[in-house]
């Protein structure tokens, strides 16, 4: 994905107290969203005055307010963001659309005729996940399609509701780390000279180690969180004649593996699922625009769809205006170059691309920006040391989709906790952001993977690029 360069043009802000001060707004952001997250209050609403505070202490510690001020600008107004929050609405309202429709009620029926469970759900959840992550190539479209559908399904089944959330967040990371058509995929991949389909072999002594874990995990922690009394009447009003709303997601997964932009298949999508409802009667007119007149408000499943999408949009804006302050400081800059001077061997350098990476990823919260932003550093450092194209690509994806995919402050853990909102309507709570990082044992499987990978006695080199 094209990702907009205008932040490289902005002057360098410099921060009275130095790195201390470019930083401390970030600790601020983190220390509130965790603080939030903990409590279990785990809409992203509450981040809006989290980040309000920390881009506030951030101009008072920039020397000069204006360049701050347009970084800010230039980091909300990037391609990437608007991309992202125009997905995010769309696939709201297509979430509104199947729940309007009986899809849930539907596939509750289906559950029941297959007695699948409480813990049969959530590893249908998580093999669903899967496919779909790996035929879209998007983390974000994944869980947007099947979130909003498998979550209250399998909470009205009897799942436990962390475990479900994890799992479907789970799925979406699988498709992410190892999908040729993902973003992450084709930024490391291409940032790095490695050829992408060769790249995505290789990934599969990454990959199934650790989904083989994952399924071990959520089928012990299934069974034993799984809660028959979870099901109760909701599940006896169980009726398949929303089944055939299936045709939404499939066709906009068909629309996906045709190359068409995330934005295409999501808007066709909602175009065809409203006609289909329509057609099929089981969406009311009324329930597509109502005209309140004597409380001068409309009515609409679209309206109710970005109400739902508005939280994460807002935080998304602001947070990606911090993360450009960040950028214009230098310190990743200067992060890199320290690192260069101290990589001298094989291991030396493959540990220096893991950890800058890392931080890169912890501070940017970005995967995609933070690949690019040390693209030179694990090139120049992989080629002086001998660590391989492809191994270099696996080592940026492997931190990509492990930190973004466990901590409660990074987009994809909210925006898991923001869809576990369908649940409400049935009775069932929110799940906090830390409980679904914590449950989500495909990015805990990559990460014991790449622990042992770095740590495994034969070094990569550009001699045996072709067996990584």
């Amino acid at each position: 994905m094209k990702i907009d360069q205008a932040q490289d043009s902005l002057p360098r802000i410099d921060f009275y107290g130095g790195a201390f001060g470019a930083l401390l707004p970030f600790f601020i952001f983190i220390a509130g969203v965790v603080t939030i997250a903990l409590s279990g209050a785990a809409d992203e609403k509450g981040f809006w005055p989290v980040l309000v505070l920390a881009l506030a202490v951030g101009l008072l510690l920039s020397k000069d307010k204006t360049a701050f001020s347009e970084a800010v600008i230039s980091g909300m107004s990037q391609r990437i963001v608007m991309i992202m929050i125009t997905a995010w609405l769309l696939a709201s309202i297509i979430g509104k659309l199947m729940l309007y429709t009986g899809f849930v009620d539907a596939l509750i029926w289906l559950s029941l005729q297959l007695n699948l469970g409480g813990e049969g759900i959530v590893i249908v959840a998580f093999m669903i996940c899967c496919v779909v992550s790996l035929s879209t190539g998007s983390s974000f479209a994944t869980i947007l399609i099947c979130g909003p559908l498998l979550y209250p399904t399998g909470a009205l089944l009897g799942a436990d509701l962390a475990i479900l959330a994890g799992a479907i967040l789970g799925g979406a990371t699988f498709g992410d780390f190892i999908a040729p058509i993902s973003d992450t995929t084709i930024a490391s991949a291409l940032s790095q000279e490695a050829e992408i389909g060769e790249t995505v072999k290789s990934r599969l002594r990454y990959v199934l180690p650790a989904f083989v874990f994952a399924v071990v995990a959520y089928l012990l922690m299934a069974w034993m969180g799984a809660n028959d009394a979870a099901t109760g009447t909701a599940v006896e009003t169980g009726d398949p004649k929303g089944l055939p709303m299936l045709m939404v997601p499939v066709f906009i997964i068909y629309l996906f593996l045709r190359g068409k932009h995330l934005v295409h298949g999501l808007l066709l999508g909602l175009c065809f699922g409203t006609v289909l409802g329509l057609v099929l009667q089981l969406l009311p007119m009324e329930s597509v625009l109502k005209l309140d007149l004597d409380n001068y408000v409309a009515k609409s499943f679209v309206i109710d769809g970005i109400n739902r999408a508005l939280g994460l949009s807002v935080f998304t804006i602001l947070l990606m205006g911090l993360v450009a302050t960040l950028k214009a400081s230098g310190l990743l800059d200067r992060l890199v170059d320290y690192a260069a001077e101290r990589s001298n061997t094989n291991r030396q350098g493959e540990g220096w691309i893991t950890a800058v990476t890392s931080l890169a990823v912890l501070f940017t919260t970005h995967s995609i920006v933070a690949i690019l932003m040390v693209t030179d550093f694990a090139k120049k450092t992989g080629e002086r040391l001998g660590v391989s194209k492809i191994r270099r690509a696996n080592l940026l994806s492997l931190v990509a989709c492990i930190f973004p995919f466990l901590l409660p402050y990074f987009i994809p853990v909210i925006l898991m906790a923001n869809v576990t909102n369908t649940g409400q309507e049935y009775g069932f709570s929110q799940v906090s952001p830390i409980d679904i990082g914590f449950h989500n044992f495909m990015s805990w499987g990559l990460l014991l993977v790449a622990v042992i990978s770095l740590l495994a006695v034969k070094r990569t080199t550009e001699s045996d690029e072709h067996h990584e």
